[in-house]
Protein backbone atom coordinates (compact mmCIF):
# COMPACT_ATOMS: atom_id res chain seq x y z
CA UNK A 1 0.00 0.00 0.00
CA UNK A 2 1.32 3.42 -0.92
CA UNK A 3 1.50 5.93 1.93
CA UNK A 4 -1.20 8.60 1.87
CA UNK A 5 -0.46 11.73 -0.08
CA UNK A 6 -0.43 13.58 3.24
CA UNK A 7 2.76 11.72 4.31
CA UNK A 8 5.61 14.20 4.71
CA UNK A 9 8.07 14.58 1.85
CA UNK A 10 11.52 13.43 3.08
CA UNK A 11 13.47 13.83 -0.16
CA UNK A 12 12.99 16.10 -3.13
CA UNK A 13 15.20 16.36 -6.20
CA UNK A 14 14.64 19.52 -8.23
CA UNK A 15 15.83 19.57 -11.87
CA UNK A 16 19.05 17.61 -11.33
CA UNK A 17 21.33 17.83 -14.37
CA UNK A 18 24.81 16.33 -14.67
CA UNK A 19 27.06 16.47 -17.72
CA UNK A 20 30.28 14.65 -18.50
CA UNK A 21 31.62 16.59 -21.46
CA UNK A 22 29.02 16.28 -24.25
CA UNK A 23 27.21 13.45 -22.43
CA UNK A 24 24.16 14.47 -20.39
CA UNK A 25 23.98 11.72 -17.76
CA UNK A 26 21.06 13.30 -15.86
CA UNK A 27 18.74 15.68 -17.66
CA UNK A 28 16.59 17.90 -15.38
CA UNK A 29 15.40 15.05 -13.16
CA UNK A 30 12.85 15.87 -10.45
CA UNK A 31 11.78 13.20 -7.99
CA UNK A 32 9.95 13.07 -4.66
CA UNK A 33 10.10 10.47 -1.86
CA UNK A 34 7.59 10.38 1.01
CA UNK A 35 7.99 9.10 4.54
CA UNK A 36 7.30 5.36 4.75
CA UNK A 37 7.46 4.89 0.97
CA UNK A 38 9.47 2.56 -1.29
CA UNK A 39 10.25 4.00 -4.72
CA UNK A 40 11.92 1.69 -7.25
CA UNK A 41 14.41 3.40 -9.55
CA UNK A 42 14.56 1.59 -12.89
CA UNK A 43 16.48 2.04 -16.11
CA UNK A 44 18.80 0.35 -18.58
CA UNK A 45 22.54 0.26 -18.01
CA UNK A 46 23.77 3.78 -18.67
CA UNK A 47 20.34 5.35 -18.08
CA UNK A 48 21.70 7.60 -15.31
CA UNK A 49 20.68 5.76 -12.12
CA UNK A 50 24.19 5.47 -10.67
CA UNK A 51 25.00 9.10 -11.48
CA UNK A 52 21.82 10.30 -9.79
CA UNK A 53 22.51 8.25 -6.65
CA UNK A 54 26.13 9.46 -6.60
CA UNK A 55 24.87 13.04 -6.61
CA UNK A 56 22.44 12.24 -3.80
CA UNK A 57 25.21 10.62 -1.76
CA UNK A 58 27.63 13.49 -2.36
CA UNK A 59 30.12 11.74 -4.63
CA UNK A 60 29.23 13.97 -7.60
CA UNK A 61 28.10 17.60 -7.78
CA UNK A 62 25.15 18.38 -10.04
CA UNK A 63 25.67 21.02 -12.71
CA UNK A 64 22.12 22.26 -12.17
CA UNK A 65 19.34 21.68 -9.67
CA UNK A 66 19.18 21.10 -5.93
CA UNK A 67 18.26 18.47 -3.36
CA UNK A 68 16.17 18.97 -0.23
CA UNK A 69 16.20 16.44 2.63
CA UNK A 70 13.57 16.80 5.34
CA UNK A 71 12.84 20.24 3.91
CA UNK A 72 16.44 21.44 4.22
CA UNK A 73 18.87 21.97 1.32
CA UNK A 74 21.54 19.27 1.05
CA UNK A 75 25.08 20.66 0.64
CA UNK A 76 26.39 19.33 -2.71
CA UNK A 77 29.42 17.08 -3.02
CA UNK A 78 29.73 16.27 0.68
CA UNK A 79 29.20 12.57 1.58
CA UNK A 80 29.41 13.44 5.29
CA UNK A 81 26.58 15.92 4.84
CA UNK A 82 24.48 13.23 3.15
CA UNK A 83 25.16 10.82 6.02
CA UNK A 84 24.35 13.52 8.57
CA UNK A 85 21.09 14.24 6.75
CA UNK A 86 20.06 10.61 7.23
CA UNK A 87 20.88 9.10 3.82
CA UNK A 88 22.33 5.57 3.90
CA UNK A 89 23.32 3.31 1.03
CA UNK A 90 23.74 -0.47 0.84
CA UNK A 91 25.79 -1.38 -2.22
CA UNK A 92 25.43 -4.60 -4.19
CA UNK A 93 29.00 -5.56 -3.25
CA UNK A 94 29.33 -5.40 0.52
CA UNK A 95 32.06 -3.32 2.15
CA UNK A 96 32.74 -5.41 5.25
CA UNK A 97 35.96 -6.67 6.87
CA UNK A 98 35.70 -10.47 7.16
CA UNK A 99 38.22 -10.66 10.01
CA UNK A 100 36.31 -8.23 12.27
CA UNK A 101 33.20 -8.83 14.35
CA UNK A 102 29.77 -7.49 13.42
CA UNK A 103 30.08 -4.81 16.12
CA UNK A 104 33.54 -3.72 14.97
CA UNK A 105 32.39 -3.49 11.35
CA UNK A 106 29.47 -1.28 12.34
CA UNK A 107 31.66 0.96 14.50
CA UNK A 108 34.33 1.43 11.81
CA UNK A 109 34.12 4.97 10.46
CA UNK A 110 31.61 6.12 13.04
CA UNK A 111 33.50 5.50 16.29
CA UNK A 112 37.06 4.58 17.19
CA UNK A 113 37.64 0.89 17.85
CA UNK A 114 40.23 1.99 20.44
CA UNK A 115 37.77 3.84 22.64
CA UNK A 116 37.17 2.83 26.23
CA UNK A 117 35.41 -0.46 26.89
CA UNK A 118 32.44 1.43 28.32
CA UNK A 119 31.97 3.20 24.96
CA UNK A 120 32.03 -0.15 23.19
CA UNK A 121 29.37 -1.43 25.59
CA UNK A 122 27.24 1.57 24.68
CA UNK A 123 27.74 0.85 20.99
CA UNK A 124 26.75 -2.79 21.55
CA UNK A 125 23.60 -1.73 23.39
CA UNK A 126 22.69 0.69 20.61
CA UNK A 127 23.28 -1.98 17.94
CA UNK A 128 21.12 -4.52 19.77
CA UNK A 129 18.34 -1.96 20.18
CA UNK A 130 18.40 -1.02 16.47
CA UNK A 131 18.48 -4.70 15.46
CA UNK A 132 15.48 -5.50 17.63
CA UNK A 133 13.56 -2.45 16.47
CA UNK A 134 13.79 -3.46 12.80
CA UNK A 135 13.81 -7.24 13.17
CA UNK A 136 17.43 -7.58 12.00
CA UNK A 137 18.78 -9.92 14.65
CA UNK A 138 22.52 -10.67 14.45
CA UNK A 139 25.21 -11.71 16.92
CA UNK A 140 27.36 -8.59 17.58
CA UNK A 141 30.37 -10.79 18.35
CA UNK A 142 30.14 -13.03 15.29
CA UNK A 143 33.04 -12.74 12.85
CA UNK A 144 31.68 -11.40 9.56
CA UNK A 145 33.66 -13.98 7.57
CA UNK A 146 31.57 -16.73 9.19
CA UNK A 147 28.21 -15.23 8.19
CA UNK A 148 26.02 -16.20 5.27
CA UNK A 149 25.44 -13.72 2.43
CA UNK A 150 22.00 -12.86 3.79
CA UNK A 151 23.43 -12.20 7.26
CA UNK A 152 26.14 -9.96 5.78
CA UNK A 153 23.52 -7.92 3.99
CA UNK A 154 21.71 -7.58 7.32
CA UNK A 155 24.93 -6.17 8.80
CA UNK A 156 25.21 -3.63 5.96
CA UNK A 157 21.63 -2.47 6.55
CA UNK A 158 22.25 -2.29 10.29
CA UNK A 159 25.37 -0.22 9.67
CA UNK A 160 23.25 2.38 7.87
CA UNK A 161 20.49 2.33 10.49
CA UNK A 162 23.01 2.53 13.34
CA UNK A 163 24.23 5.80 11.83
CA UNK A 164 20.72 7.22 11.81
CA UNK A 165 19.59 6.60 8.25
CA UNK A 166 16.06 7.74 7.52
CA UNK A 167 16.39 7.29 3.75
CA UNK A 168 17.93 4.01 2.60
CA UNK A 169 19.22 3.34 -0.92
CA UNK A 170 19.35 -0.38 -1.76
CA UNK A 171 21.35 -1.25 -4.90
CA UNK A 172 20.37 -4.65 -6.36
CA UNK A 173 19.69 -5.96 -2.84
CA UNK A 174 18.67 -9.51 -3.86
CA UNK A 175 21.39 -10.11 -6.44
CA UNK A 176 23.25 -12.69 -4.32
CA UNK A 177 20.48 -13.92 -2.01
CA UNK A 178 18.68 -17.24 -1.96
CA UNK A 179 14.89 -17.09 -2.44
CA UNK A 180 14.45 -17.64 1.29
CA UNK A 181 16.86 -14.82 2.12
CA UNK A 182 15.03 -12.56 -0.35
CA UNK A 183 11.74 -13.32 1.40
CA UNK A 184 13.31 -12.40 4.73
CA UNK A 185 14.59 -9.14 3.25
CA UNK A 186 11.15 -8.24 1.90
CA UNK A 187 9.64 -8.84 5.34
CA UNK A 188 12.32 -6.59 6.87
CA UNK A 189 11.58 -3.82 4.35
CA UNK A 190 7.88 -3.94 5.22
CA UNK A 191 8.74 -3.55 8.89
CA UNK A 192 11.15 -0.69 8.17
CA UNK A 193 8.70 1.39 6.15
CA UNK A 194 5.98 0.72 8.74
CA UNK A 195 8.28 2.50 11.22
CA UNK A 196 8.73 5.49 8.94
CA UNK A 197 11.86 4.74 6.90
CA UNK A 198 11.85 5.62 3.22
CA UNK A 199 13.61 3.46 0.63
CA UNK A 200 14.95 3.89 -2.90
CA UNK A 201 15.04 0.37 -4.36
CA UNK A 202 17.28 -0.21 -7.41
CA UNK A 203 16.78 -3.54 -9.18
CA UNK A 204 16.65 -5.16 -12.61
CA UNK A 205 14.25 -7.82 -11.28
CA UNK A 206 10.91 -6.42 -12.31
CA UNK A 207 8.84 -9.04 -10.50
CA UNK A 208 10.27 -8.11 -7.13
CA UNK A 209 9.95 -4.41 -7.95
CA UNK A 210 6.21 -4.83 -8.43
CA UNK A 211 5.99 -6.79 -5.20
CA UNK A 212 8.07 -4.50 -2.97
CA UNK A 213 7.72 -0.92 -4.24
CA UNK A 214 4.88 1.58 -3.88
CA UNK A 215 5.92 3.57 -6.93
CA UNK A 216 8.37 3.26 -9.81
CA UNK A 217 10.46 5.98 -11.44
CA UNK A 218 12.00 5.06 -14.79
CA UNK A 219 15.05 6.69 -16.37
CA UNK A 220 15.96 6.38 -20.04
CA UNK A 221 18.94 8.12 -21.64
CA UNK A 222 19.30 10.36 -18.59
CA UNK A 223 15.68 11.55 -18.51
CA UNK A 224 12.83 10.64 -16.20
CA UNK A 225 10.39 9.11 -18.68
CA UNK A 226 7.77 7.56 -16.39
CA UNK A 227 6.45 7.59 -12.84
CA UNK A 228 3.62 5.33 -11.74
CA UNK A 229 2.24 3.41 -8.78
CA UNK A 230 3.11 -0.28 -8.92
CA UNK A 231 -0.53 -1.19 -8.34
CA UNK A 232 -1.90 -1.82 -11.83
CA UNK A 233 1.54 -1.84 -13.51
CA UNK A 234 2.95 -4.92 -15.27
CA UNK A 235 6.45 -6.21 -15.93
CA UNK A 236 5.91 -5.75 -19.67
CA UNK A 237 4.94 -2.11 -19.13
CA UNK A 238 7.97 -1.42 -16.93
CA UNK A 239 10.29 -3.06 -19.48
CA UNK A 240 8.82 -1.00 -22.30
CA UNK A 241 9.34 2.23 -20.34
CA UNK A 242 12.95 1.24 -19.66
CA UNK A 243 13.86 0.25 -23.21
CA UNK A 244 11.48 2.38 -25.25
CA UNK A 245 9.88 -0.58 -27.00
CA UNK A 246 8.12 -3.83 -26.15
CA UNK A 247 10.50 -6.38 -24.63
CA UNK A 248 10.02 -10.10 -24.14
CA UNK A 249 12.54 -12.68 -23.01
CA UNK A 250 12.97 -15.84 -25.12
CA UNK A 251 10.37 -18.52 -24.46
CA UNK A 252 11.66 -21.68 -22.81
CA UNK A 253 12.17 -24.41 -25.40
CA UNK A 254 13.83 -27.70 -24.45
CA UNK A 255 16.97 -28.76 -26.22
CA UNK A 256 15.92 -30.18 -29.59
CA UNK A 257 18.71 -32.72 -29.89
CA UNK A 258 21.14 -33.63 -27.13
CA UNK A 259 24.30 -35.12 -28.61
CA UNK A 260 27.44 -36.82 -27.40
CA UNK A 261 29.48 -36.03 -24.32
CA UNK A 262 31.72 -33.01 -24.87
CA UNK A 263 33.26 -32.59 -21.42
CA UNK A 264 33.13 -34.41 -18.11
CA UNK A 265 34.42 -34.10 -14.56
CA UNK A 266 34.75 -37.28 -12.50
CA UNK A 267 35.19 -37.01 -8.72
CA UNK A 268 37.17 -33.78 -9.04
CA UNK A 269 38.73 -32.11 -6.02
CA UNK A 270 40.76 -28.90 -6.07
CA UNK A 271 43.26 -27.75 -3.51
CA UNK A 272 42.35 -24.50 -1.79
CA UNK A 273 44.81 -21.74 -2.61
CA UNK A 274 46.35 -19.44 -0.02
CA UNK A 275 43.74 -16.79 -0.85
CA UNK A 276 40.71 -19.08 -1.07
CA UNK A 277 38.28 -20.16 1.60
CA UNK A 278 37.09 -23.68 2.32
CA UNK A 279 34.02 -22.96 0.18
CA UNK A 280 36.01 -21.60 -2.76
CA UNK A 281 37.04 -24.98 -4.15
CA UNK A 282 35.61 -28.20 -5.59
CA UNK A 283 34.85 -31.24 -3.45
CA UNK A 284 34.19 -34.55 -5.25
CA UNK A 285 32.43 -32.88 -8.20
CA UNK A 286 31.12 -34.99 -11.08
CA UNK A 287 29.43 -33.45 -14.11
CA UNK A 288 28.74 -34.37 -17.74
CA UNK A 289 28.20 -31.73 -20.44
CA UNK A 290 26.71 -32.80 -23.77
CA UNK A 291 26.40 -31.19 -27.19
CA UNK A 292 23.17 -29.29 -27.75
CA UNK A 293 22.34 -28.98 -24.04
CA UNK A 294 22.58 -26.18 -21.49
CA UNK A 295 23.43 -27.15 -17.91
CA UNK A 296 22.74 -24.36 -15.41
CA UNK A 297 24.55 -24.20 -12.06
CA UNK A 298 22.89 -22.16 -9.30
CA UNK A 299 24.36 -21.14 -5.97
CA UNK A 300 25.28 -18.22 -3.78
CA UNK A 301 28.51 -16.64 -5.05
CA UNK A 302 31.66 -18.01 -3.42
CA UNK A 303 30.67 -21.68 -3.17
CA UNK A 304 33.06 -23.12 -5.74
CA UNK A 305 31.70 -21.61 -8.93
CA UNK A 306 34.96 -19.79 -9.68
CA UNK A 307 36.94 -23.01 -9.25
CA UNK A 308 34.56 -24.84 -11.62
CA UNK A 309 34.75 -22.15 -14.29
CA UNK A 310 38.55 -21.91 -13.98
CA UNK A 311 38.85 -25.69 -14.29
CA UNK A 312 36.91 -25.77 -17.56
CA UNK A 313 38.78 -22.77 -19.00
CA UNK A 314 42.25 -24.24 -18.42
CA UNK A 315 43.10 -21.95 -15.51
CA UNK A 316 43.28 -24.62 -12.80
CA UNK A 317 44.27 -28.26 -12.49
CA UNK A 318 42.39 -30.87 -10.45
CA UNK A 319 44.06 -32.04 -7.28
CA UNK A 320 42.20 -35.36 -7.61
CA UNK A 321 39.86 -36.81 -10.21
CA UNK A 322 39.77 -36.47 -13.98
CA UNK A 323 38.57 -33.87 -16.46
CA UNK A 324 38.10 -34.85 -20.10
CA UNK A 325 37.31 -32.79 -23.18
CA UNK A 326 36.38 -34.36 -26.52
CA UNK A 327 37.41 -37.74 -25.15
CA UNK A 328 40.93 -36.76 -24.04
CA UNK A 329 42.35 -35.32 -20.81
CA UNK A 330 41.60 -31.60 -20.72
CA UNK A 331 44.79 -29.54 -21.01
CA UNK A 332 45.40 -27.01 -18.24
CA UNK A 333 46.09 -24.32 -20.82
CA UNK A 334 43.66 -21.56 -21.69
CA UNK A 335 45.41 -20.97 -25.02
CA UNK A 336 45.13 -24.64 -26.01
CA UNK A 337 41.47 -24.81 -25.04
CA UNK A 338 40.52 -21.70 -27.01
CA UNK A 339 42.15 -23.22 -30.09
CA UNK A 340 40.13 -26.42 -29.46
CA UNK A 341 36.77 -24.67 -29.30
CA UNK A 342 36.28 -23.71 -25.63
CA UNK A 343 34.63 -20.29 -25.32
CA UNK A 344 34.68 -18.47 -22.00
CA UNK A 345 32.44 -15.66 -20.77
CA UNK A 346 34.14 -14.68 -17.49
CA UNK A 347 32.43 -13.50 -14.33
CA UNK A 348 34.40 -10.25 -14.06
CA UNK A 349 33.95 -8.46 -17.38
CA UNK A 350 36.09 -5.52 -16.29
CA UNK A 351 38.90 -7.38 -14.54
CA UNK A 352 39.38 -10.44 -16.77
CA UNK A 353 36.89 -10.08 -19.64
CA UNK A 354 38.62 -7.17 -21.39
CA UNK A 355 41.82 -5.17 -21.19
CA UNK A 356 40.31 -1.78 -20.51
CA UNK A 357 43.08 0.36 -21.95
CA UNK A 358 43.28 -1.57 -25.24
CA UNK A 359 40.96 -0.57 -28.09
CA UNK A 360 37.79 -2.46 -28.92
CA UNK A 361 39.31 -4.07 -32.02
CA UNK A 362 42.19 -5.64 -30.09
CA UNK A 363 39.86 -6.95 -27.40
CA UNK A 364 37.60 -8.45 -30.07
CA UNK A 365 40.38 -10.82 -31.21
CA UNK A 366 42.56 -10.99 -28.09
CA UNK A 367 41.85 -14.64 -27.24
CA UNK A 368 42.61 -15.80 -30.79
CA UNK A 369 45.41 -13.40 -31.50
CA UNK A 370 48.00 -16.18 -31.87
CA UNK A 371 45.96 -18.05 -34.46
CA UNK A 372 47.11 -17.75 -38.10
CA UNK A 373 43.90 -15.90 -38.83
CA UNK A 374 45.13 -12.85 -36.91
CA UNK A 375 48.91 -13.08 -36.71
CA UNK A 376 51.79 -14.32 -38.81
CA UNK A 377 55.47 -14.61 -37.90
CA UNK A 378 54.78 -12.70 -34.70
CA UNK A 379 53.06 -9.76 -36.43
CA UNK A 380 49.41 -8.90 -35.96
CA UNK A 381 47.40 -8.98 -39.19
CA UNK A 382 45.63 -5.71 -38.48
CA UNK A 383 43.36 -5.76 -41.53
CA UNK A 384 41.99 -9.19 -40.66
CA UNK A 385 41.77 -8.36 -36.93
CA UNK A 386 39.90 -5.11 -37.52
CA UNK A 387 37.61 -6.82 -40.02
CA UNK A 388 36.72 -9.44 -37.42
CA UNK A 389 36.18 -6.73 -34.80
CA UNK A 390 33.83 -4.94 -37.18
CA UNK A 391 32.03 -8.25 -37.77
CA UNK A 392 31.62 -8.75 -34.00
CA UNK A 393 30.44 -5.17 -33.47
CA UNK A 394 27.82 -5.38 -36.19
CA UNK A 395 26.57 -8.89 -35.41
CA UNK A 396 26.38 -8.30 -31.65
CA UNK A 397 25.38 -4.63 -31.83
CA UNK A 398 28.34 -3.32 -29.81
CA UNK A 399 27.85 0.44 -29.50
CA UNK A 400 30.07 3.17 -28.15
CA UNK A 401 33.05 4.97 -29.60
CA UNK A 402 34.02 2.73 -32.51
CA UNK A 403 36.80 0.16 -32.97
CA UNK A 404 39.55 2.44 -31.68
CA UNK A 405 37.81 3.46 -28.45
CA UNK A 406 39.27 1.93 -25.26
CA UNK A 407 37.20 -1.03 -24.07
CA UNK A 408 36.79 0.57 -20.61
CA UNK A 409 34.69 3.32 -22.23
CA UNK A 410 31.93 0.83 -23.11
CA UNK A 411 28.85 0.43 -20.93
CA UNK A 412 28.45 -2.85 -19.07
CA UNK A 413 25.96 -4.17 -21.62
CA UNK A 414 28.12 -3.29 -24.62
CA UNK A 415 31.22 -4.70 -22.95
CA UNK A 416 29.37 -7.97 -22.40
CA UNK A 417 28.25 -8.01 -26.05
CA UNK A 418 31.89 -7.58 -27.10
CA UNK A 419 32.93 -10.54 -24.93
CA UNK A 420 30.07 -12.65 -26.27
CA UNK A 421 30.96 -11.85 -29.84
CA UNK A 422 34.62 -12.68 -29.27
CA UNK A 423 33.70 -16.00 -27.68
CA UNK A 424 30.88 -17.16 -29.94
CA UNK A 425 31.61 -15.74 -33.39
CA UNK A 426 34.16 -17.70 -35.42
CA UNK A 427 36.45 -15.72 -37.72
CA UNK A 428 34.86 -15.05 -41.08
CA UNK A 429 35.53 -17.92 -43.44
CA UNK A 430 36.88 -20.16 -40.68
CA UNK A 431 34.89 -23.37 -41.05
CA UNK A 432 34.70 -25.64 -38.03
CA UNK A 433 35.77 -23.00 -35.51
CA UNK A 434 32.40 -22.51 -33.81
CA UNK A 435 32.66 -23.20 -30.06
CA UNK A 436 32.17 -26.78 -28.85
CA UNK A 437 31.97 -25.85 -25.16
CA UNK A 438 30.80 -22.51 -23.73
CA UNK A 439 31.49 -21.61 -20.09
CA UNK A 440 29.22 -18.66 -19.27
CA UNK A 441 29.85 -17.37 -15.72
CA UNK A 442 27.35 -14.71 -14.58
CA UNK A 443 26.78 -13.63 -18.21
CA UNK A 444 24.01 -11.12 -17.38
CA UNK A 445 25.14 -9.85 -13.97
CA UNK A 446 24.08 -6.20 -13.62
CA UNK A 447 22.62 -5.97 -17.13
CA UNK A 448 19.26 -4.41 -17.97
CA UNK A 449 16.40 -6.40 -19.44
CA UNK A 450 17.23 -5.53 -23.06
CA UNK A 451 20.83 -6.73 -22.71
CA UNK A 452 19.67 -9.81 -20.77
CA UNK A 453 17.34 -10.74 -23.62
CA UNK A 454 20.17 -10.46 -26.13
CA UNK A 455 22.58 -12.59 -24.07
CA UNK A 456 19.93 -15.29 -23.55
CA UNK A 457 19.16 -15.38 -27.27
CA UNK A 458 22.84 -15.87 -28.13
CA UNK A 459 23.37 -18.65 -25.59
CA UNK A 460 20.26 -20.50 -26.75
CA UNK A 461 21.31 -20.11 -30.39
CA UNK A 462 24.75 -21.55 -29.58
CA UNK A 463 23.13 -24.48 -27.76
CA UNK A 464 20.82 -25.15 -30.70
CA UNK A 465 23.82 -25.01 -33.04
CA UNK A 466 25.32 -27.95 -31.13
CA UNK A 467 27.51 -26.41 -28.44
CA UNK A 468 27.56 -27.72 -24.89
CA UNK A 469 26.76 -24.76 -22.64
CA UNK A 470 27.57 -24.47 -18.93
CA UNK A 471 25.71 -21.52 -17.39
CA UNK A 472 26.83 -20.48 -13.89
CA UNK A 473 24.49 -17.89 -12.40
CA UNK A 474 23.30 -16.45 -9.08
CA UNK A 475 20.04 -15.40 -10.77
CA UNK A 476 17.38 -18.07 -10.23
CA UNK A 477 15.11 -16.59 -12.90
CA UNK A 478 17.94 -17.05 -15.39
CA UNK A 479 18.74 -20.57 -14.21
CA UNK A 480 15.09 -21.63 -14.48
CA UNK A 481 14.63 -19.90 -17.83
CA UNK A 482 17.63 -21.46 -19.59
CA UNK A 483 18.73 -24.67 -17.88
CA UNK A 484 17.86 -27.99 -19.55
CA UNK A 485 19.41 -29.59 -16.49
CA UNK A 486 20.14 -27.79 -13.24
CA UNK A 487 22.56 -28.34 -10.36
CA UNK A 488 23.36 -26.33 -7.23
CA UNK A 489 26.75 -25.63 -5.64
CA UNK A 490 27.24 -25.24 -1.90
CA UNK A 491 30.62 -25.13 -0.12
CA UNK A 492 32.35 -26.74 -3.09
CA UNK A 493 29.89 -29.61 -3.47
CA UNK A 494 27.65 -30.03 -6.53
CA UNK A 495 24.16 -31.42 -6.06
CA UNK A 496 22.73 -34.04 -8.42
CA UNK A 497 22.23 -32.37 -11.80
CA UNK A 498 18.56 -32.99 -12.54
CA UNK A 499 16.20 -32.09 -15.39
CA UNK A 500 14.55 -28.69 -15.19
CA UNK A 501 11.15 -30.22 -14.40
CA UNK A 502 12.51 -31.83 -11.22
CA UNK A 503 13.24 -28.47 -9.60
CA UNK A 504 11.27 -25.60 -8.06
CA UNK A 505 12.43 -22.24 -6.76
CA UNK A 506 11.98 -23.57 -3.24
CA UNK A 507 14.08 -26.71 -3.71
CA UNK A 508 16.82 -24.74 -5.45
CA UNK A 509 16.80 -22.18 -2.64
CA UNK A 510 17.08 -24.89 0.00
CA UNK A 511 19.96 -26.53 -1.87
CA UNK A 512 21.70 -23.13 -2.14
CA UNK A 513 21.49 -22.89 1.66
CA UNK A 514 23.00 -26.36 2.08
CA UNK A 515 19.91 -28.49 2.68
CA UNK A 516 20.15 -31.98 1.12
CA UNK A 517 17.85 -32.73 -1.78
CA UNK A 518 14.87 -34.98 -1.32
CA UNK A 519 14.52 -35.49 -5.07
CA UNK A 520 16.04 -38.69 -6.53
CA UNK A 521 19.66 -38.21 -7.53
CA UNK A 522 19.82 -38.80 -11.27
CA UNK A 523 23.24 -37.87 -12.60
CA UNK A 524 24.13 -38.10 -16.23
Amino acid sequence: MSPPSSSPVVLQLHGITKRFGPLVANDAISLTLHRGEIVALLGENGAGKSTLMSILFGHYVADEGRIDVMGQPLPPGQPRASLAAGIGMVHQHFALADNLSVLDNIMVGSESLLRLQSAKRQARAKLVAVAQQFGLVVDPDARVGSLSVGERQRVEILKALYRGAKILILDEPTAVLTPQESEALFATLSQMVAQGLSIIFISHKLGEVLRVADRVAVLRHGKLVAEAPTAGSTQAQLAQWMVGEAVSLPEREPAAKVGDEVCSLRNVHTTASAKSTARDRLVDVSLVLRAGEMVAIAGVSGNGQVALADMLCGMRRPGQGTVTYLGAPMPASALALVSQGVARIPEDRHGTGVVGDLPVWENAVSERLRSPWFSRWGWVRRVQARSQAQHVSQHFDVRGGGLDAPARSLSGGNMQKLILGRALLAPQGAEGMAPRLIVAHQPTWGLDIGAVRFVHQQLLAARDAGAAVLLISDDLDEVLALGDRIGVMHEGHLSPVLPFADWSRETIGLAMAGSPLTAPARQG
